[in-house]
């Protein structure tokens, strides 16, 4: 009998305490979209290869999502999907990968562990999905990692900059983007040494994903010998953060960094700006969502500061934002460009070149290790670089801001924006 690893047994007793036979009760509020289930392509499976590889048949390679599609943080999830959507029809359009179509199963786990647990062995037992791509958010993966682990299934490109996720602990794991110490470490120095800010607080979502900015937030300023004025949080998928703000104004902060999702890190801004903050420093990280941020705040957005990790997604002068411009185009004519999506588009076409390094011969092992192996992976101009005991592809850190039309604009300086 195989023997179940520590971080399994975790996962399955938390989804039996705290799921229960109310599993199936996740809500969606009527005007948000519910894929509890979509697909690239909705015929039926293909007779398995040989090997009987998981997720892998003569003609299709099959990828799973579990991601938030309803609840406050539903646009994260739709947008990560539809980039990586649109990087799997661009490869189906050309022939595949090796001769093989990519398939992408996507199930709501609404951004709360418990769903996401239930999701990752749906798609792993009963899907035999071939990996996981594009989870959203760093509680969701922290609940589905071990159970991805435990049946040597790839994690890859998850949307969360958690420490824990580039770990040696996790060999499955390969992560895109820049790590969320490396997003607050960039927006202490800029508020530091573009604005010469010395009292700084921070607003974080409390959960496992808050808690690694506030800690990333911390670490910064400790390198400069300072710490937080004034902290505050507010409990995850809610809107809860009036204490917070009082608790936050009251200890007369300068900047306020902020670790959350788009509905309540919009709340907050609009609120505070209201109760006295109105010449304060606001910036958050690029989980926060921008697009929607931005839509959220509305005139209240002028002078946000938004960390990106990865380029601006209307910039068609940079080859990758001009070929993810071309496939979000091909995929769906009405969707608008995001950050989310160009990150969703970046963690397919990454899967892609996984897949096909290992040509028709594919597996698990053969993907993990060819990633690894690339000296550097060029995806039109941007570069990845994994290496021993680095599982992180980039480590680019990008600055913007809202403007006063609710547009975003690409900076260096914070001066460009308050002289």
């Amino acid at each position: 009998m195989k023997a179940f690893s520590a971080p399994f047994l975790l996962a399955l007793l938390a989804l039996v305490l705290l799921l229960g036979p109310a599993a199936t009760a996740c809500g969606n509020n009527s005007d948000e979209p519910s894929p509890q289930e979509t697909s690239v392509d909705q015929e039926p499976d293909s007779a398995p290869a040989p090997d009987r590889n998981p997720g892998v048949t003569d003609d299709k390679v099959t990828f799973g999502q579990s991601a938030a599609f309803s609840g406050p943080a539903w646009e994260l999830g739709t947008n990560m999907q539809l980039g990586i959507l649109a990087a799997f029809q661009e490869a189906n359009k050309a022939g595949g990968v090796n001769g093989r179509e990519l398939d992408l199963v996507a199930l709501d786990d609404a951004y709360e562990p418990e769903a996401a647990i239930a999701n990752t062995f749906q798609l792993i037992e009963e899907n035999q999905i071939f990996a996981l791509i594009g989870a959203v958010g760093t509680p969701t993966s922290r609940s589905a990692v071990p159970i991805a682990l435990d049946a040597d299934v790839p994690y890859v490109a998850p949307f969360t900059g958690a420490a824990f996720l580039r770990e040696t602990t996790y060999p499955n794991v390969v992560n895109l983007r820049a790590s969320y110490y490396q997003e607050t470490e960039e927006m202490v120095a800029r508020l530091t040494e573009d604005l010469g800010i010395e009292r700084i607080a921070v607003l974080y979502q409390d959960d496992s994903f808050g808690l690694a900015g506030l800690t990333g937030a911390t670490r910064a300023l400790d390198r400069r010998d300072m710490e937080p004025v004034s902290v505050g949080f507010y409990p995850r998928n809610t809107l809860a953060v009036k204490s917070a703000i009082l608790k936050i104004r009251d200890d007369d902060p300068e900047a306020v960094i902020m670790v959350g999702a788009y509905q309540p890190v919009a709340t907050f801004v609009s609120w505070a700006k209201r109760a006295g903050m109105e010449d304060v420093v606001f910036i958050t990280i690029s989980f926060v969502g921008s697009n929607a941020l931005a839509k959220f705040l509305d005139r209240d957005g002028e002078n946000v500061f938004v960390t990106q990790v990865v380029p601006f997604p209307t910039d068609d002068s940079s080859p990758i934002v001009d070929s993810y411009l071309n496939s979000l185009e091909a995929y769906d004519p009405e969707a608008s460009p995001g950050w989310v999506s160009l990150e969703g588009y970046l963690a397919g076409r990454l899967a892609i070149e996984g897949l096909r390094a290992c040509g028709r011969e594919v597996s698990r092992e053969c993907f993990l290790d060819s990633i690894s192996a690339f000296d550097s992976i060029e995806l039109d101009g941007f570069g990845l670089k994994y290496g021993f005991a680095d599982n992180q592809g980039s480590d680019q850190v990008f600055l913007t801001v809202i403007g006063p039309d609710g547009s975003y604009r690409a900076i260096e300086n914070m001066r460009e924006v308050f002289p």
